[in-house]
């Protein structure tokens, strides 16, 4: 069968402490069997991304919605954990396992954390206190060192992104957008990053009801690769986790028969705006060096020739860990629809999502999912 996105839904994106974690997921699935035209006994198995939830947080999500006794699987992959439980809920339906899937993905961070997430204390990184902040700070260094550029080229993403959160209601940090001197005088977190060019830590779900493309209102999958990175030697060119999105794009090209000239519109992972920069490279929608340029420019910003993170990235709309990757998704589904309003991508027929979770020492980042969704027929 070939397998399509039949509903999504998601939560509001913020800081809720004092609300259950099951009710945002819940609020999310809802929204999605609605919007698929679906009650919970149609439902034939469940994939859950998270990453910090407690034990027996999958069931305990099902269940309050009315859905038992099916297959339920719990996925932690880190940033890309919803977006693995997406790409394993498709292929489940391609291979004919189950009929529909809902993939959900929760997180409340802000009953976890005080502040940034701190990699695992028995790695390196963890061991010499360095931040996830830190370390992408140092993939911005040598980024810039080796392109010869200035640290003000990374500001671009984030004025951009801002923007599109600023239209977008369920967004975390919604408001007036900065400019570009407001995200480079805002506080200095990891040199050369600035708070405005970090993602927040948010509370949130997202929901994705996966049946076939023959279904009503069905966005189909063109293609979808999910690769682990390999060992990590720090010998190559490519900045750490290059190599594993750059693998998981060549299978989506290969599979889909398509390349980076077909996509008009994409959400990708853009936790700190190095990454939005490094990724875009790496899938191949800008040339090496380029894709700063390419946001200050107007390419790829709202009413360019191929926006990037329309719904305002994890950079603004938030960064739920298990959640982000089917918050992207909802948001890819809303544009190929024509439904998402002042945020639409006027004519987008083929849409990429991208989201890399990493943070095990010894490999390349632990998991990337790429996808390419396709308009309804």
């Amino acid at each position: 069968m070939n397998p399509a996105i039949v509903g999504v839904g998601t939560s509001g994106f913020g800081r809720f402490p004092t609300e259950r974690i099951e009710s945002l997921a819940w609020t999310a699935v809802i929204e999605a069997l609605d919007d698929a035209g679906l009650t919970p006994s149609d439902i034939d198995a469940a994939y859950v991304g998270s990453v910090f939830g407690p034990p027996g947080i999958a069931n305990r999500v099902l269940a309050g919605v009315g859905l038992a006794g099916i297959p339920v699987y719990r996925i932690e992959a880190a940033c890309a954990s919803g977006t693995v439980a997406l790409h394993e809920a498709q292929r489940a339906v391609r291979t004919g396992v189950h009929r529909r899937v809902l993939a959900v993905g929760v997180e409340q961070l802000s009953v976890v954390f005080d502040g940034p997430i701190v990699p695992e204390p028995t790695d390196p990184e963890g061991r010499a206190g360095l931040a996830l902040p830190a370390l992408y700070a140092m993939q911005a260094n040598r980024y810039l060192d080796a392109h010869g550029l200035d640290a003000s080229v990374l500001a671009h993403i984030a004025v951009k992104n801002k923007f599109a959160g600023s239209l977008n209601p369920r967004a975390h940090l919604g408001g007036t957008p900065p400019s570009f001197e407001q995200v480079l005088a805002s506080r200095p977190i990891a040199g050369p990053l600035t708070l405005l060019q970090c993602c927040p830590m948010t509370d949130g779900a997202a929901a994705v009801v996966v049946g076939v493309d023959t279904d009503p209102g069905a966005v189909p999958f063109l293609a979808s690769s999910f690769v682990s990175g390999p060992m990590w030697d720090a010998a190559g060119d490519e900045p750490w986790s290059m190599r594993t999105v750059a693998a998981a794009a060549a299978n989506v090209w290969e599979q889909s028969g398509r390349g980076p000239e077909d996509v008009d519109v994409a959400e990708m992972h853009d936790a700190f705006t190095i990454g939005e920069i490094l990724t875009t490279e790496a899938l191949g929608l800008a040339a090496p060096g380029t894709a700063g340029d390419l946001a200050g420019s107007g390419e790829t910003a709202l009413g360019g020739r191929r926006p990037i993170n329309p719904s305002g990235g994890l950079l603004s709309r938030g960064h739920p860990l298990g959640a982000t990757g089917l918050a992207q998704a909802a948001e890819l589904v809303w544009q190929l629809r024509g439904a998402a309003g002042p945020r639409q991508v006027e004519g987008a027929r083929v849409a990429l999502l991208e989201t890399m979770g990493g943070g095990a020492a010894g490999v390349d980042g632990n998991a990337c999912v790429v996808a390419l969704l396709g308009a309804p027929s």
